[in-house]
C-alpha cells in the first residue's frame, strides 16, 4: 500500500523556519519532521511514499536525490571525481516526488497524484505530524467495513489549564492540560479506497480536502473514524517544534518506533 504524504504547503504559522525551508524539512533532532513520518512508515513495513510538493518543493527533491551521499561515509577523489562510499545509512525508500503547485489547496494536491496510485486503496497523511499509530490495526479495521475513506480521529491535550474559581474568587480546581477538551478531531492517517476521487470537484486546486471533500464522504455515511488514543503531535507553530526537539532529546520519543 502507497503512502501520499501532503507537504506543500506555505507553513506561515511557522515561519520562523519555513522561510528558508518547507514545513516538513524542519528538524527534529538532526533529521527533517518528514524523516521521522517515514521511518515510522518503513518500520512498520510502507516505503513506497508518494510526496505532493509545492513551497520550496525543490529542496525536498534534492533531500532524497543526495539522501545517499548525505548519510554515509565516503571518500572523495576530488581530481577524478571520483567517490567510494564506506558505510551507508540510506533507508529503504521508495519516493515519487510530484509537483502539485504552489499554492495548490489540499483536495488538489490529491487530485493530482490520482495516477500513481491508480485503482488501489492508498494511505494519506499530513508532513507535519508525528505518531505511535499501529498502522496494521488502522488497516484492519478499514478492511472491516466498506466504506470510501477512514480517517483517524485523535483527542489533543488542551493547549491551556482549567480552573474552578469559587465565589469568593479562590480558586477550586485546577486541571492542567486535560486530554480530549476539544472532542476528536482529525489526526490524519486516512485510509481511502480509489473511489475517494469521485468526491473531488473538478475545481480541485481551490478546495480543501478536509472541506468540502470530506464534508460530502460524511454527508454519505461513507466516512468511518478509527479511534486513536496514543501519541499524536502535529508541528503547528514553533513551540510544537520546540516541544517535539524536547520530547526527541529526552529519548521518550513515542514515535520511534525503529
Amino acid at each position: 500500500m502507497k503512502v501520499v504524504i501532503l507537504a506543500g504547503g506555505l507553513g506561515t504559522r511557522i515561519s520562523e523556519e519555513s522561510h528558508l525551508k518547507p514545513k516538513p524539512m524542519v528538524e527534529i533532532g538532526d533529521k527533517p519532521i518528514l524523516w521521522h513520518i517515514m521511518k515510522n512508515f518503513s518500520s512498520q513495513g510502507f516505503n513506497d511514499f508518494i510526496i505532493c510538493l509545492g513551497y520550496k518543493g525543490y529542496i525536498i527533491k534534492e533531500y532524497f536525490s543526495n539522501y545517499f551521499l548525505h548519510n554515509s561515509d565516503i571518500t572523495i577523489e576530488v581530481k577524478d571525481n571520483n567517490i567510494k562510499v564506506h558505510n551507508s545509512n540510506a533507508e529503504d525508500f521508495i519516493v515519487t516526488l510530484v509537483e502539485t503547485g504552489l499554492h495548490t489547496k489540499t483536495a488538489g494536491r490529491l487530485k493530482r497524484i490520482q495516477t500513481y496510485v491508480k485503482d488501489e486503496e492508498f494511505i494519506l497523511t499530513y508532513g507535519d505530524g508525528v505518531c505511535d499509530i499501529d498502522l496494521q490495526k488502522l488497516i484492519n479495521f478499514h478492511k472491516g467495513h466498506s466504506q470510501v475513506a477512514t480517517v483517524t480521529a485523535i483527542q489533543p491535550v488542551g493547549r491551556y489549564g482549567v480552573m474552578q474559581i469559587n465565589s469568593d474568587n479562590s480558586v477550586g480546581v485546577f486541571m492542567e492540560k486535560m486530554k480530549g477538551d476539544e472532542g476528536w478531531i482529525n489526526g490524519g492517517y486516512f485510509i481511502l479506497r480509489p473511489q475517494v476521487f469521485d468526491y473531488l470537484p473538478p475545481d480541485a486546486d481551490n478546495v480543501m480536502w478536509e472541506e468540502s471533500p470530506m464534508q460530502k464522504l460524511a454527508k454519505n455515511n461513507q466516512l468511518m473514524a478509527y479511534q486513536h488514543e496514543g501519541f499524536w503531535k502535529c508541528m503547528d507553530a514553533i513551540r510544537d517544534k520546540i516541544e517535539l526537539e524536547e520530547i526527541w532529546n529526552s529519548g521518550n520519543a513515542k514515535w520511534k518506533i525503529w
